[in-house]
């Protein structure tokens, strides 16, 4: 198997969602690489105590600070809500080590959070008689961003749980470069009914042809949907001012005292909201494309070993979800958690405004994936 940069840049790039299980899409990740990952410990709890915008923003930094510690070099990565996993080529595992032990640190000291982080040689889950295998999703023209399967992401998440592949945490002070991450819009309410988390996992032992067969009637499900159940406007997101995530943001931003950081992206988000609010142009800035951007590069919908989706659903989607999920649990073939709440949320890494290929990870305003993964849970017990 090829190793190397040049890896995922030859995975073509697949659209339409409904090809999802089609494993032709997908290609093993060579031996030499590792499989990143990163939860927030107790985020229950977290969540409990309406933490939910910290937890996104503890995942979503996990995202940032590699990428930025590879220097904006593409790699397969997916957003979990409350954490994040990635695979990364042997060239990279320095740096993607550091940027996570920085991250650990940055979510204990700036948000209160406990994060865990380990890297999982490939090699260590193919021994395991598991695969770790990548497919490129293309959302739009603009982007493309990972899908994982064979079984890998969940054991290397597994592992990281029982304390094994640790990264041990940088020591106190050390900030990830997170340049590119905020969260400035507001949260965005539900327009059909309600905002559903969903998480699908396979049943032990569950037949992978019945498997497939599940995921892809709930996907048709959802296409039935108008604009698939997009859980963002079609005009974008709301923007405030000043914005909600302001301190999370000034968190963000090396050097100087927090007081001064927050001061700059003050000043700052209120110079963003006015070139948005007013329409106008900014060098090559144009505020109408960057929101129709945002709304195409939305990841509210994504696999990693199970469907992840976060859905702007009817009551009557809703019911049609609950019945075919239900069937199949009885049946032996899955695992899931759902979890109603009112408004979907978005958190942001824009490297660029002048780029198109910023995303933008949505998460349930109200818990989320988290609780999802809750509700699995109290299923499997």
């Amino acid at each position: 198997m090829t190793s190397g940069e040049s890896f995922y840049d030859g995975i073509p790039v697949f659209r339409g969602f409904t090809s999802l299980m089609d494993p032709a899409l997908y290609a093993p990740l060579p031996d030499d690489w590792s499989i990143g990952v990163a939860d927030i410990v107790d985020s229950t709890k977290a969540i409990a105590a309406q933490r939910y915008k910290a937890v996104n923003m503890a995942g979503a930094a996990v995202i940032a600070a590699v990428t930025n510690a590879l220097e904006g070099r593409e790699f397969p990565f997916v957003f979990g809500g409350d954490g994040a996993s990635f695979a990364v080529a042997p060239s990279d595992l320095t740096a993607a080590r550091e940027a996570l032990a920085a991250t650990a640190t940055w979510v204990r000291e700036d948000l209160d959070l406990t994060m865990r982080v380990a890297l999982v040689p490939v090699s260590a889950i193919r021994a395991q008689g598991l695969d770790v295998r990548v497919a490129r999703f293309g959302p739009s023209a603009n982007l493309s961003y990972a899908m994982f399967s064979g079984g890998g992401l969940a054991f290397a998440d597994a592992a990281m749980k029982r304390g094994e592949f640790a990264v041990p945490e940088a020591p106190a002070g050390t900030q990830p470069d997170l340049s590119g991450l905020s969260c400035r819009f507001e949260v965005m309410p539900a327009s059909r009914g309600l905002i559903l988390s969903v998480l699908v996992m396979p049943a032990r032992d569950a037949d992978p042809h019945l498997f497939r067969k599940v995921i892809e009637d709930i996907i048709h499900l959802v296409e039935r949907s108008p604009d698939g159940a997009r859980p963002v406007p079609p005009q974008g997101p709301p923007l405030k001012w000043p914005p909600q995530g302001l301190d999370y943001e000034a968190r963000t931003r090396r050097g100087g005292p927090l007081i001064a950081r927050r001061a700059t992206v003050l000043a700052y988000t209120l110079f963003v909201y006015l070139v948005m609010r007013f329409d106008l142009k900014v060098g090559g800035f144009v505020p109408n494309l960057y929101r129709r951007q945002v709304v195409e590069n939305s990841d509210f919908r994504k696999y990693d070993d199970g469907l992840r989706m976060i859905l702007d659903c009817t009551p009557e989607l809703e019911r049609a979800l609950c019945d075919r999920l239900a069937a199949a649990a009885r049946e032996g073939v899955v695992r899931y958690g759902l979890h109603p709440q009112d408004a979907a949320m978005m958190t942001c890494f824009t490297p660029s405004a002048l780029r198109s290929d910023h995303v933008h990870f949505i998460d349930g305003a109200r818990g989320g994936y988290a609780s999802a993964a809750t509700a699995l849970k109290a299923m499997m017990a």
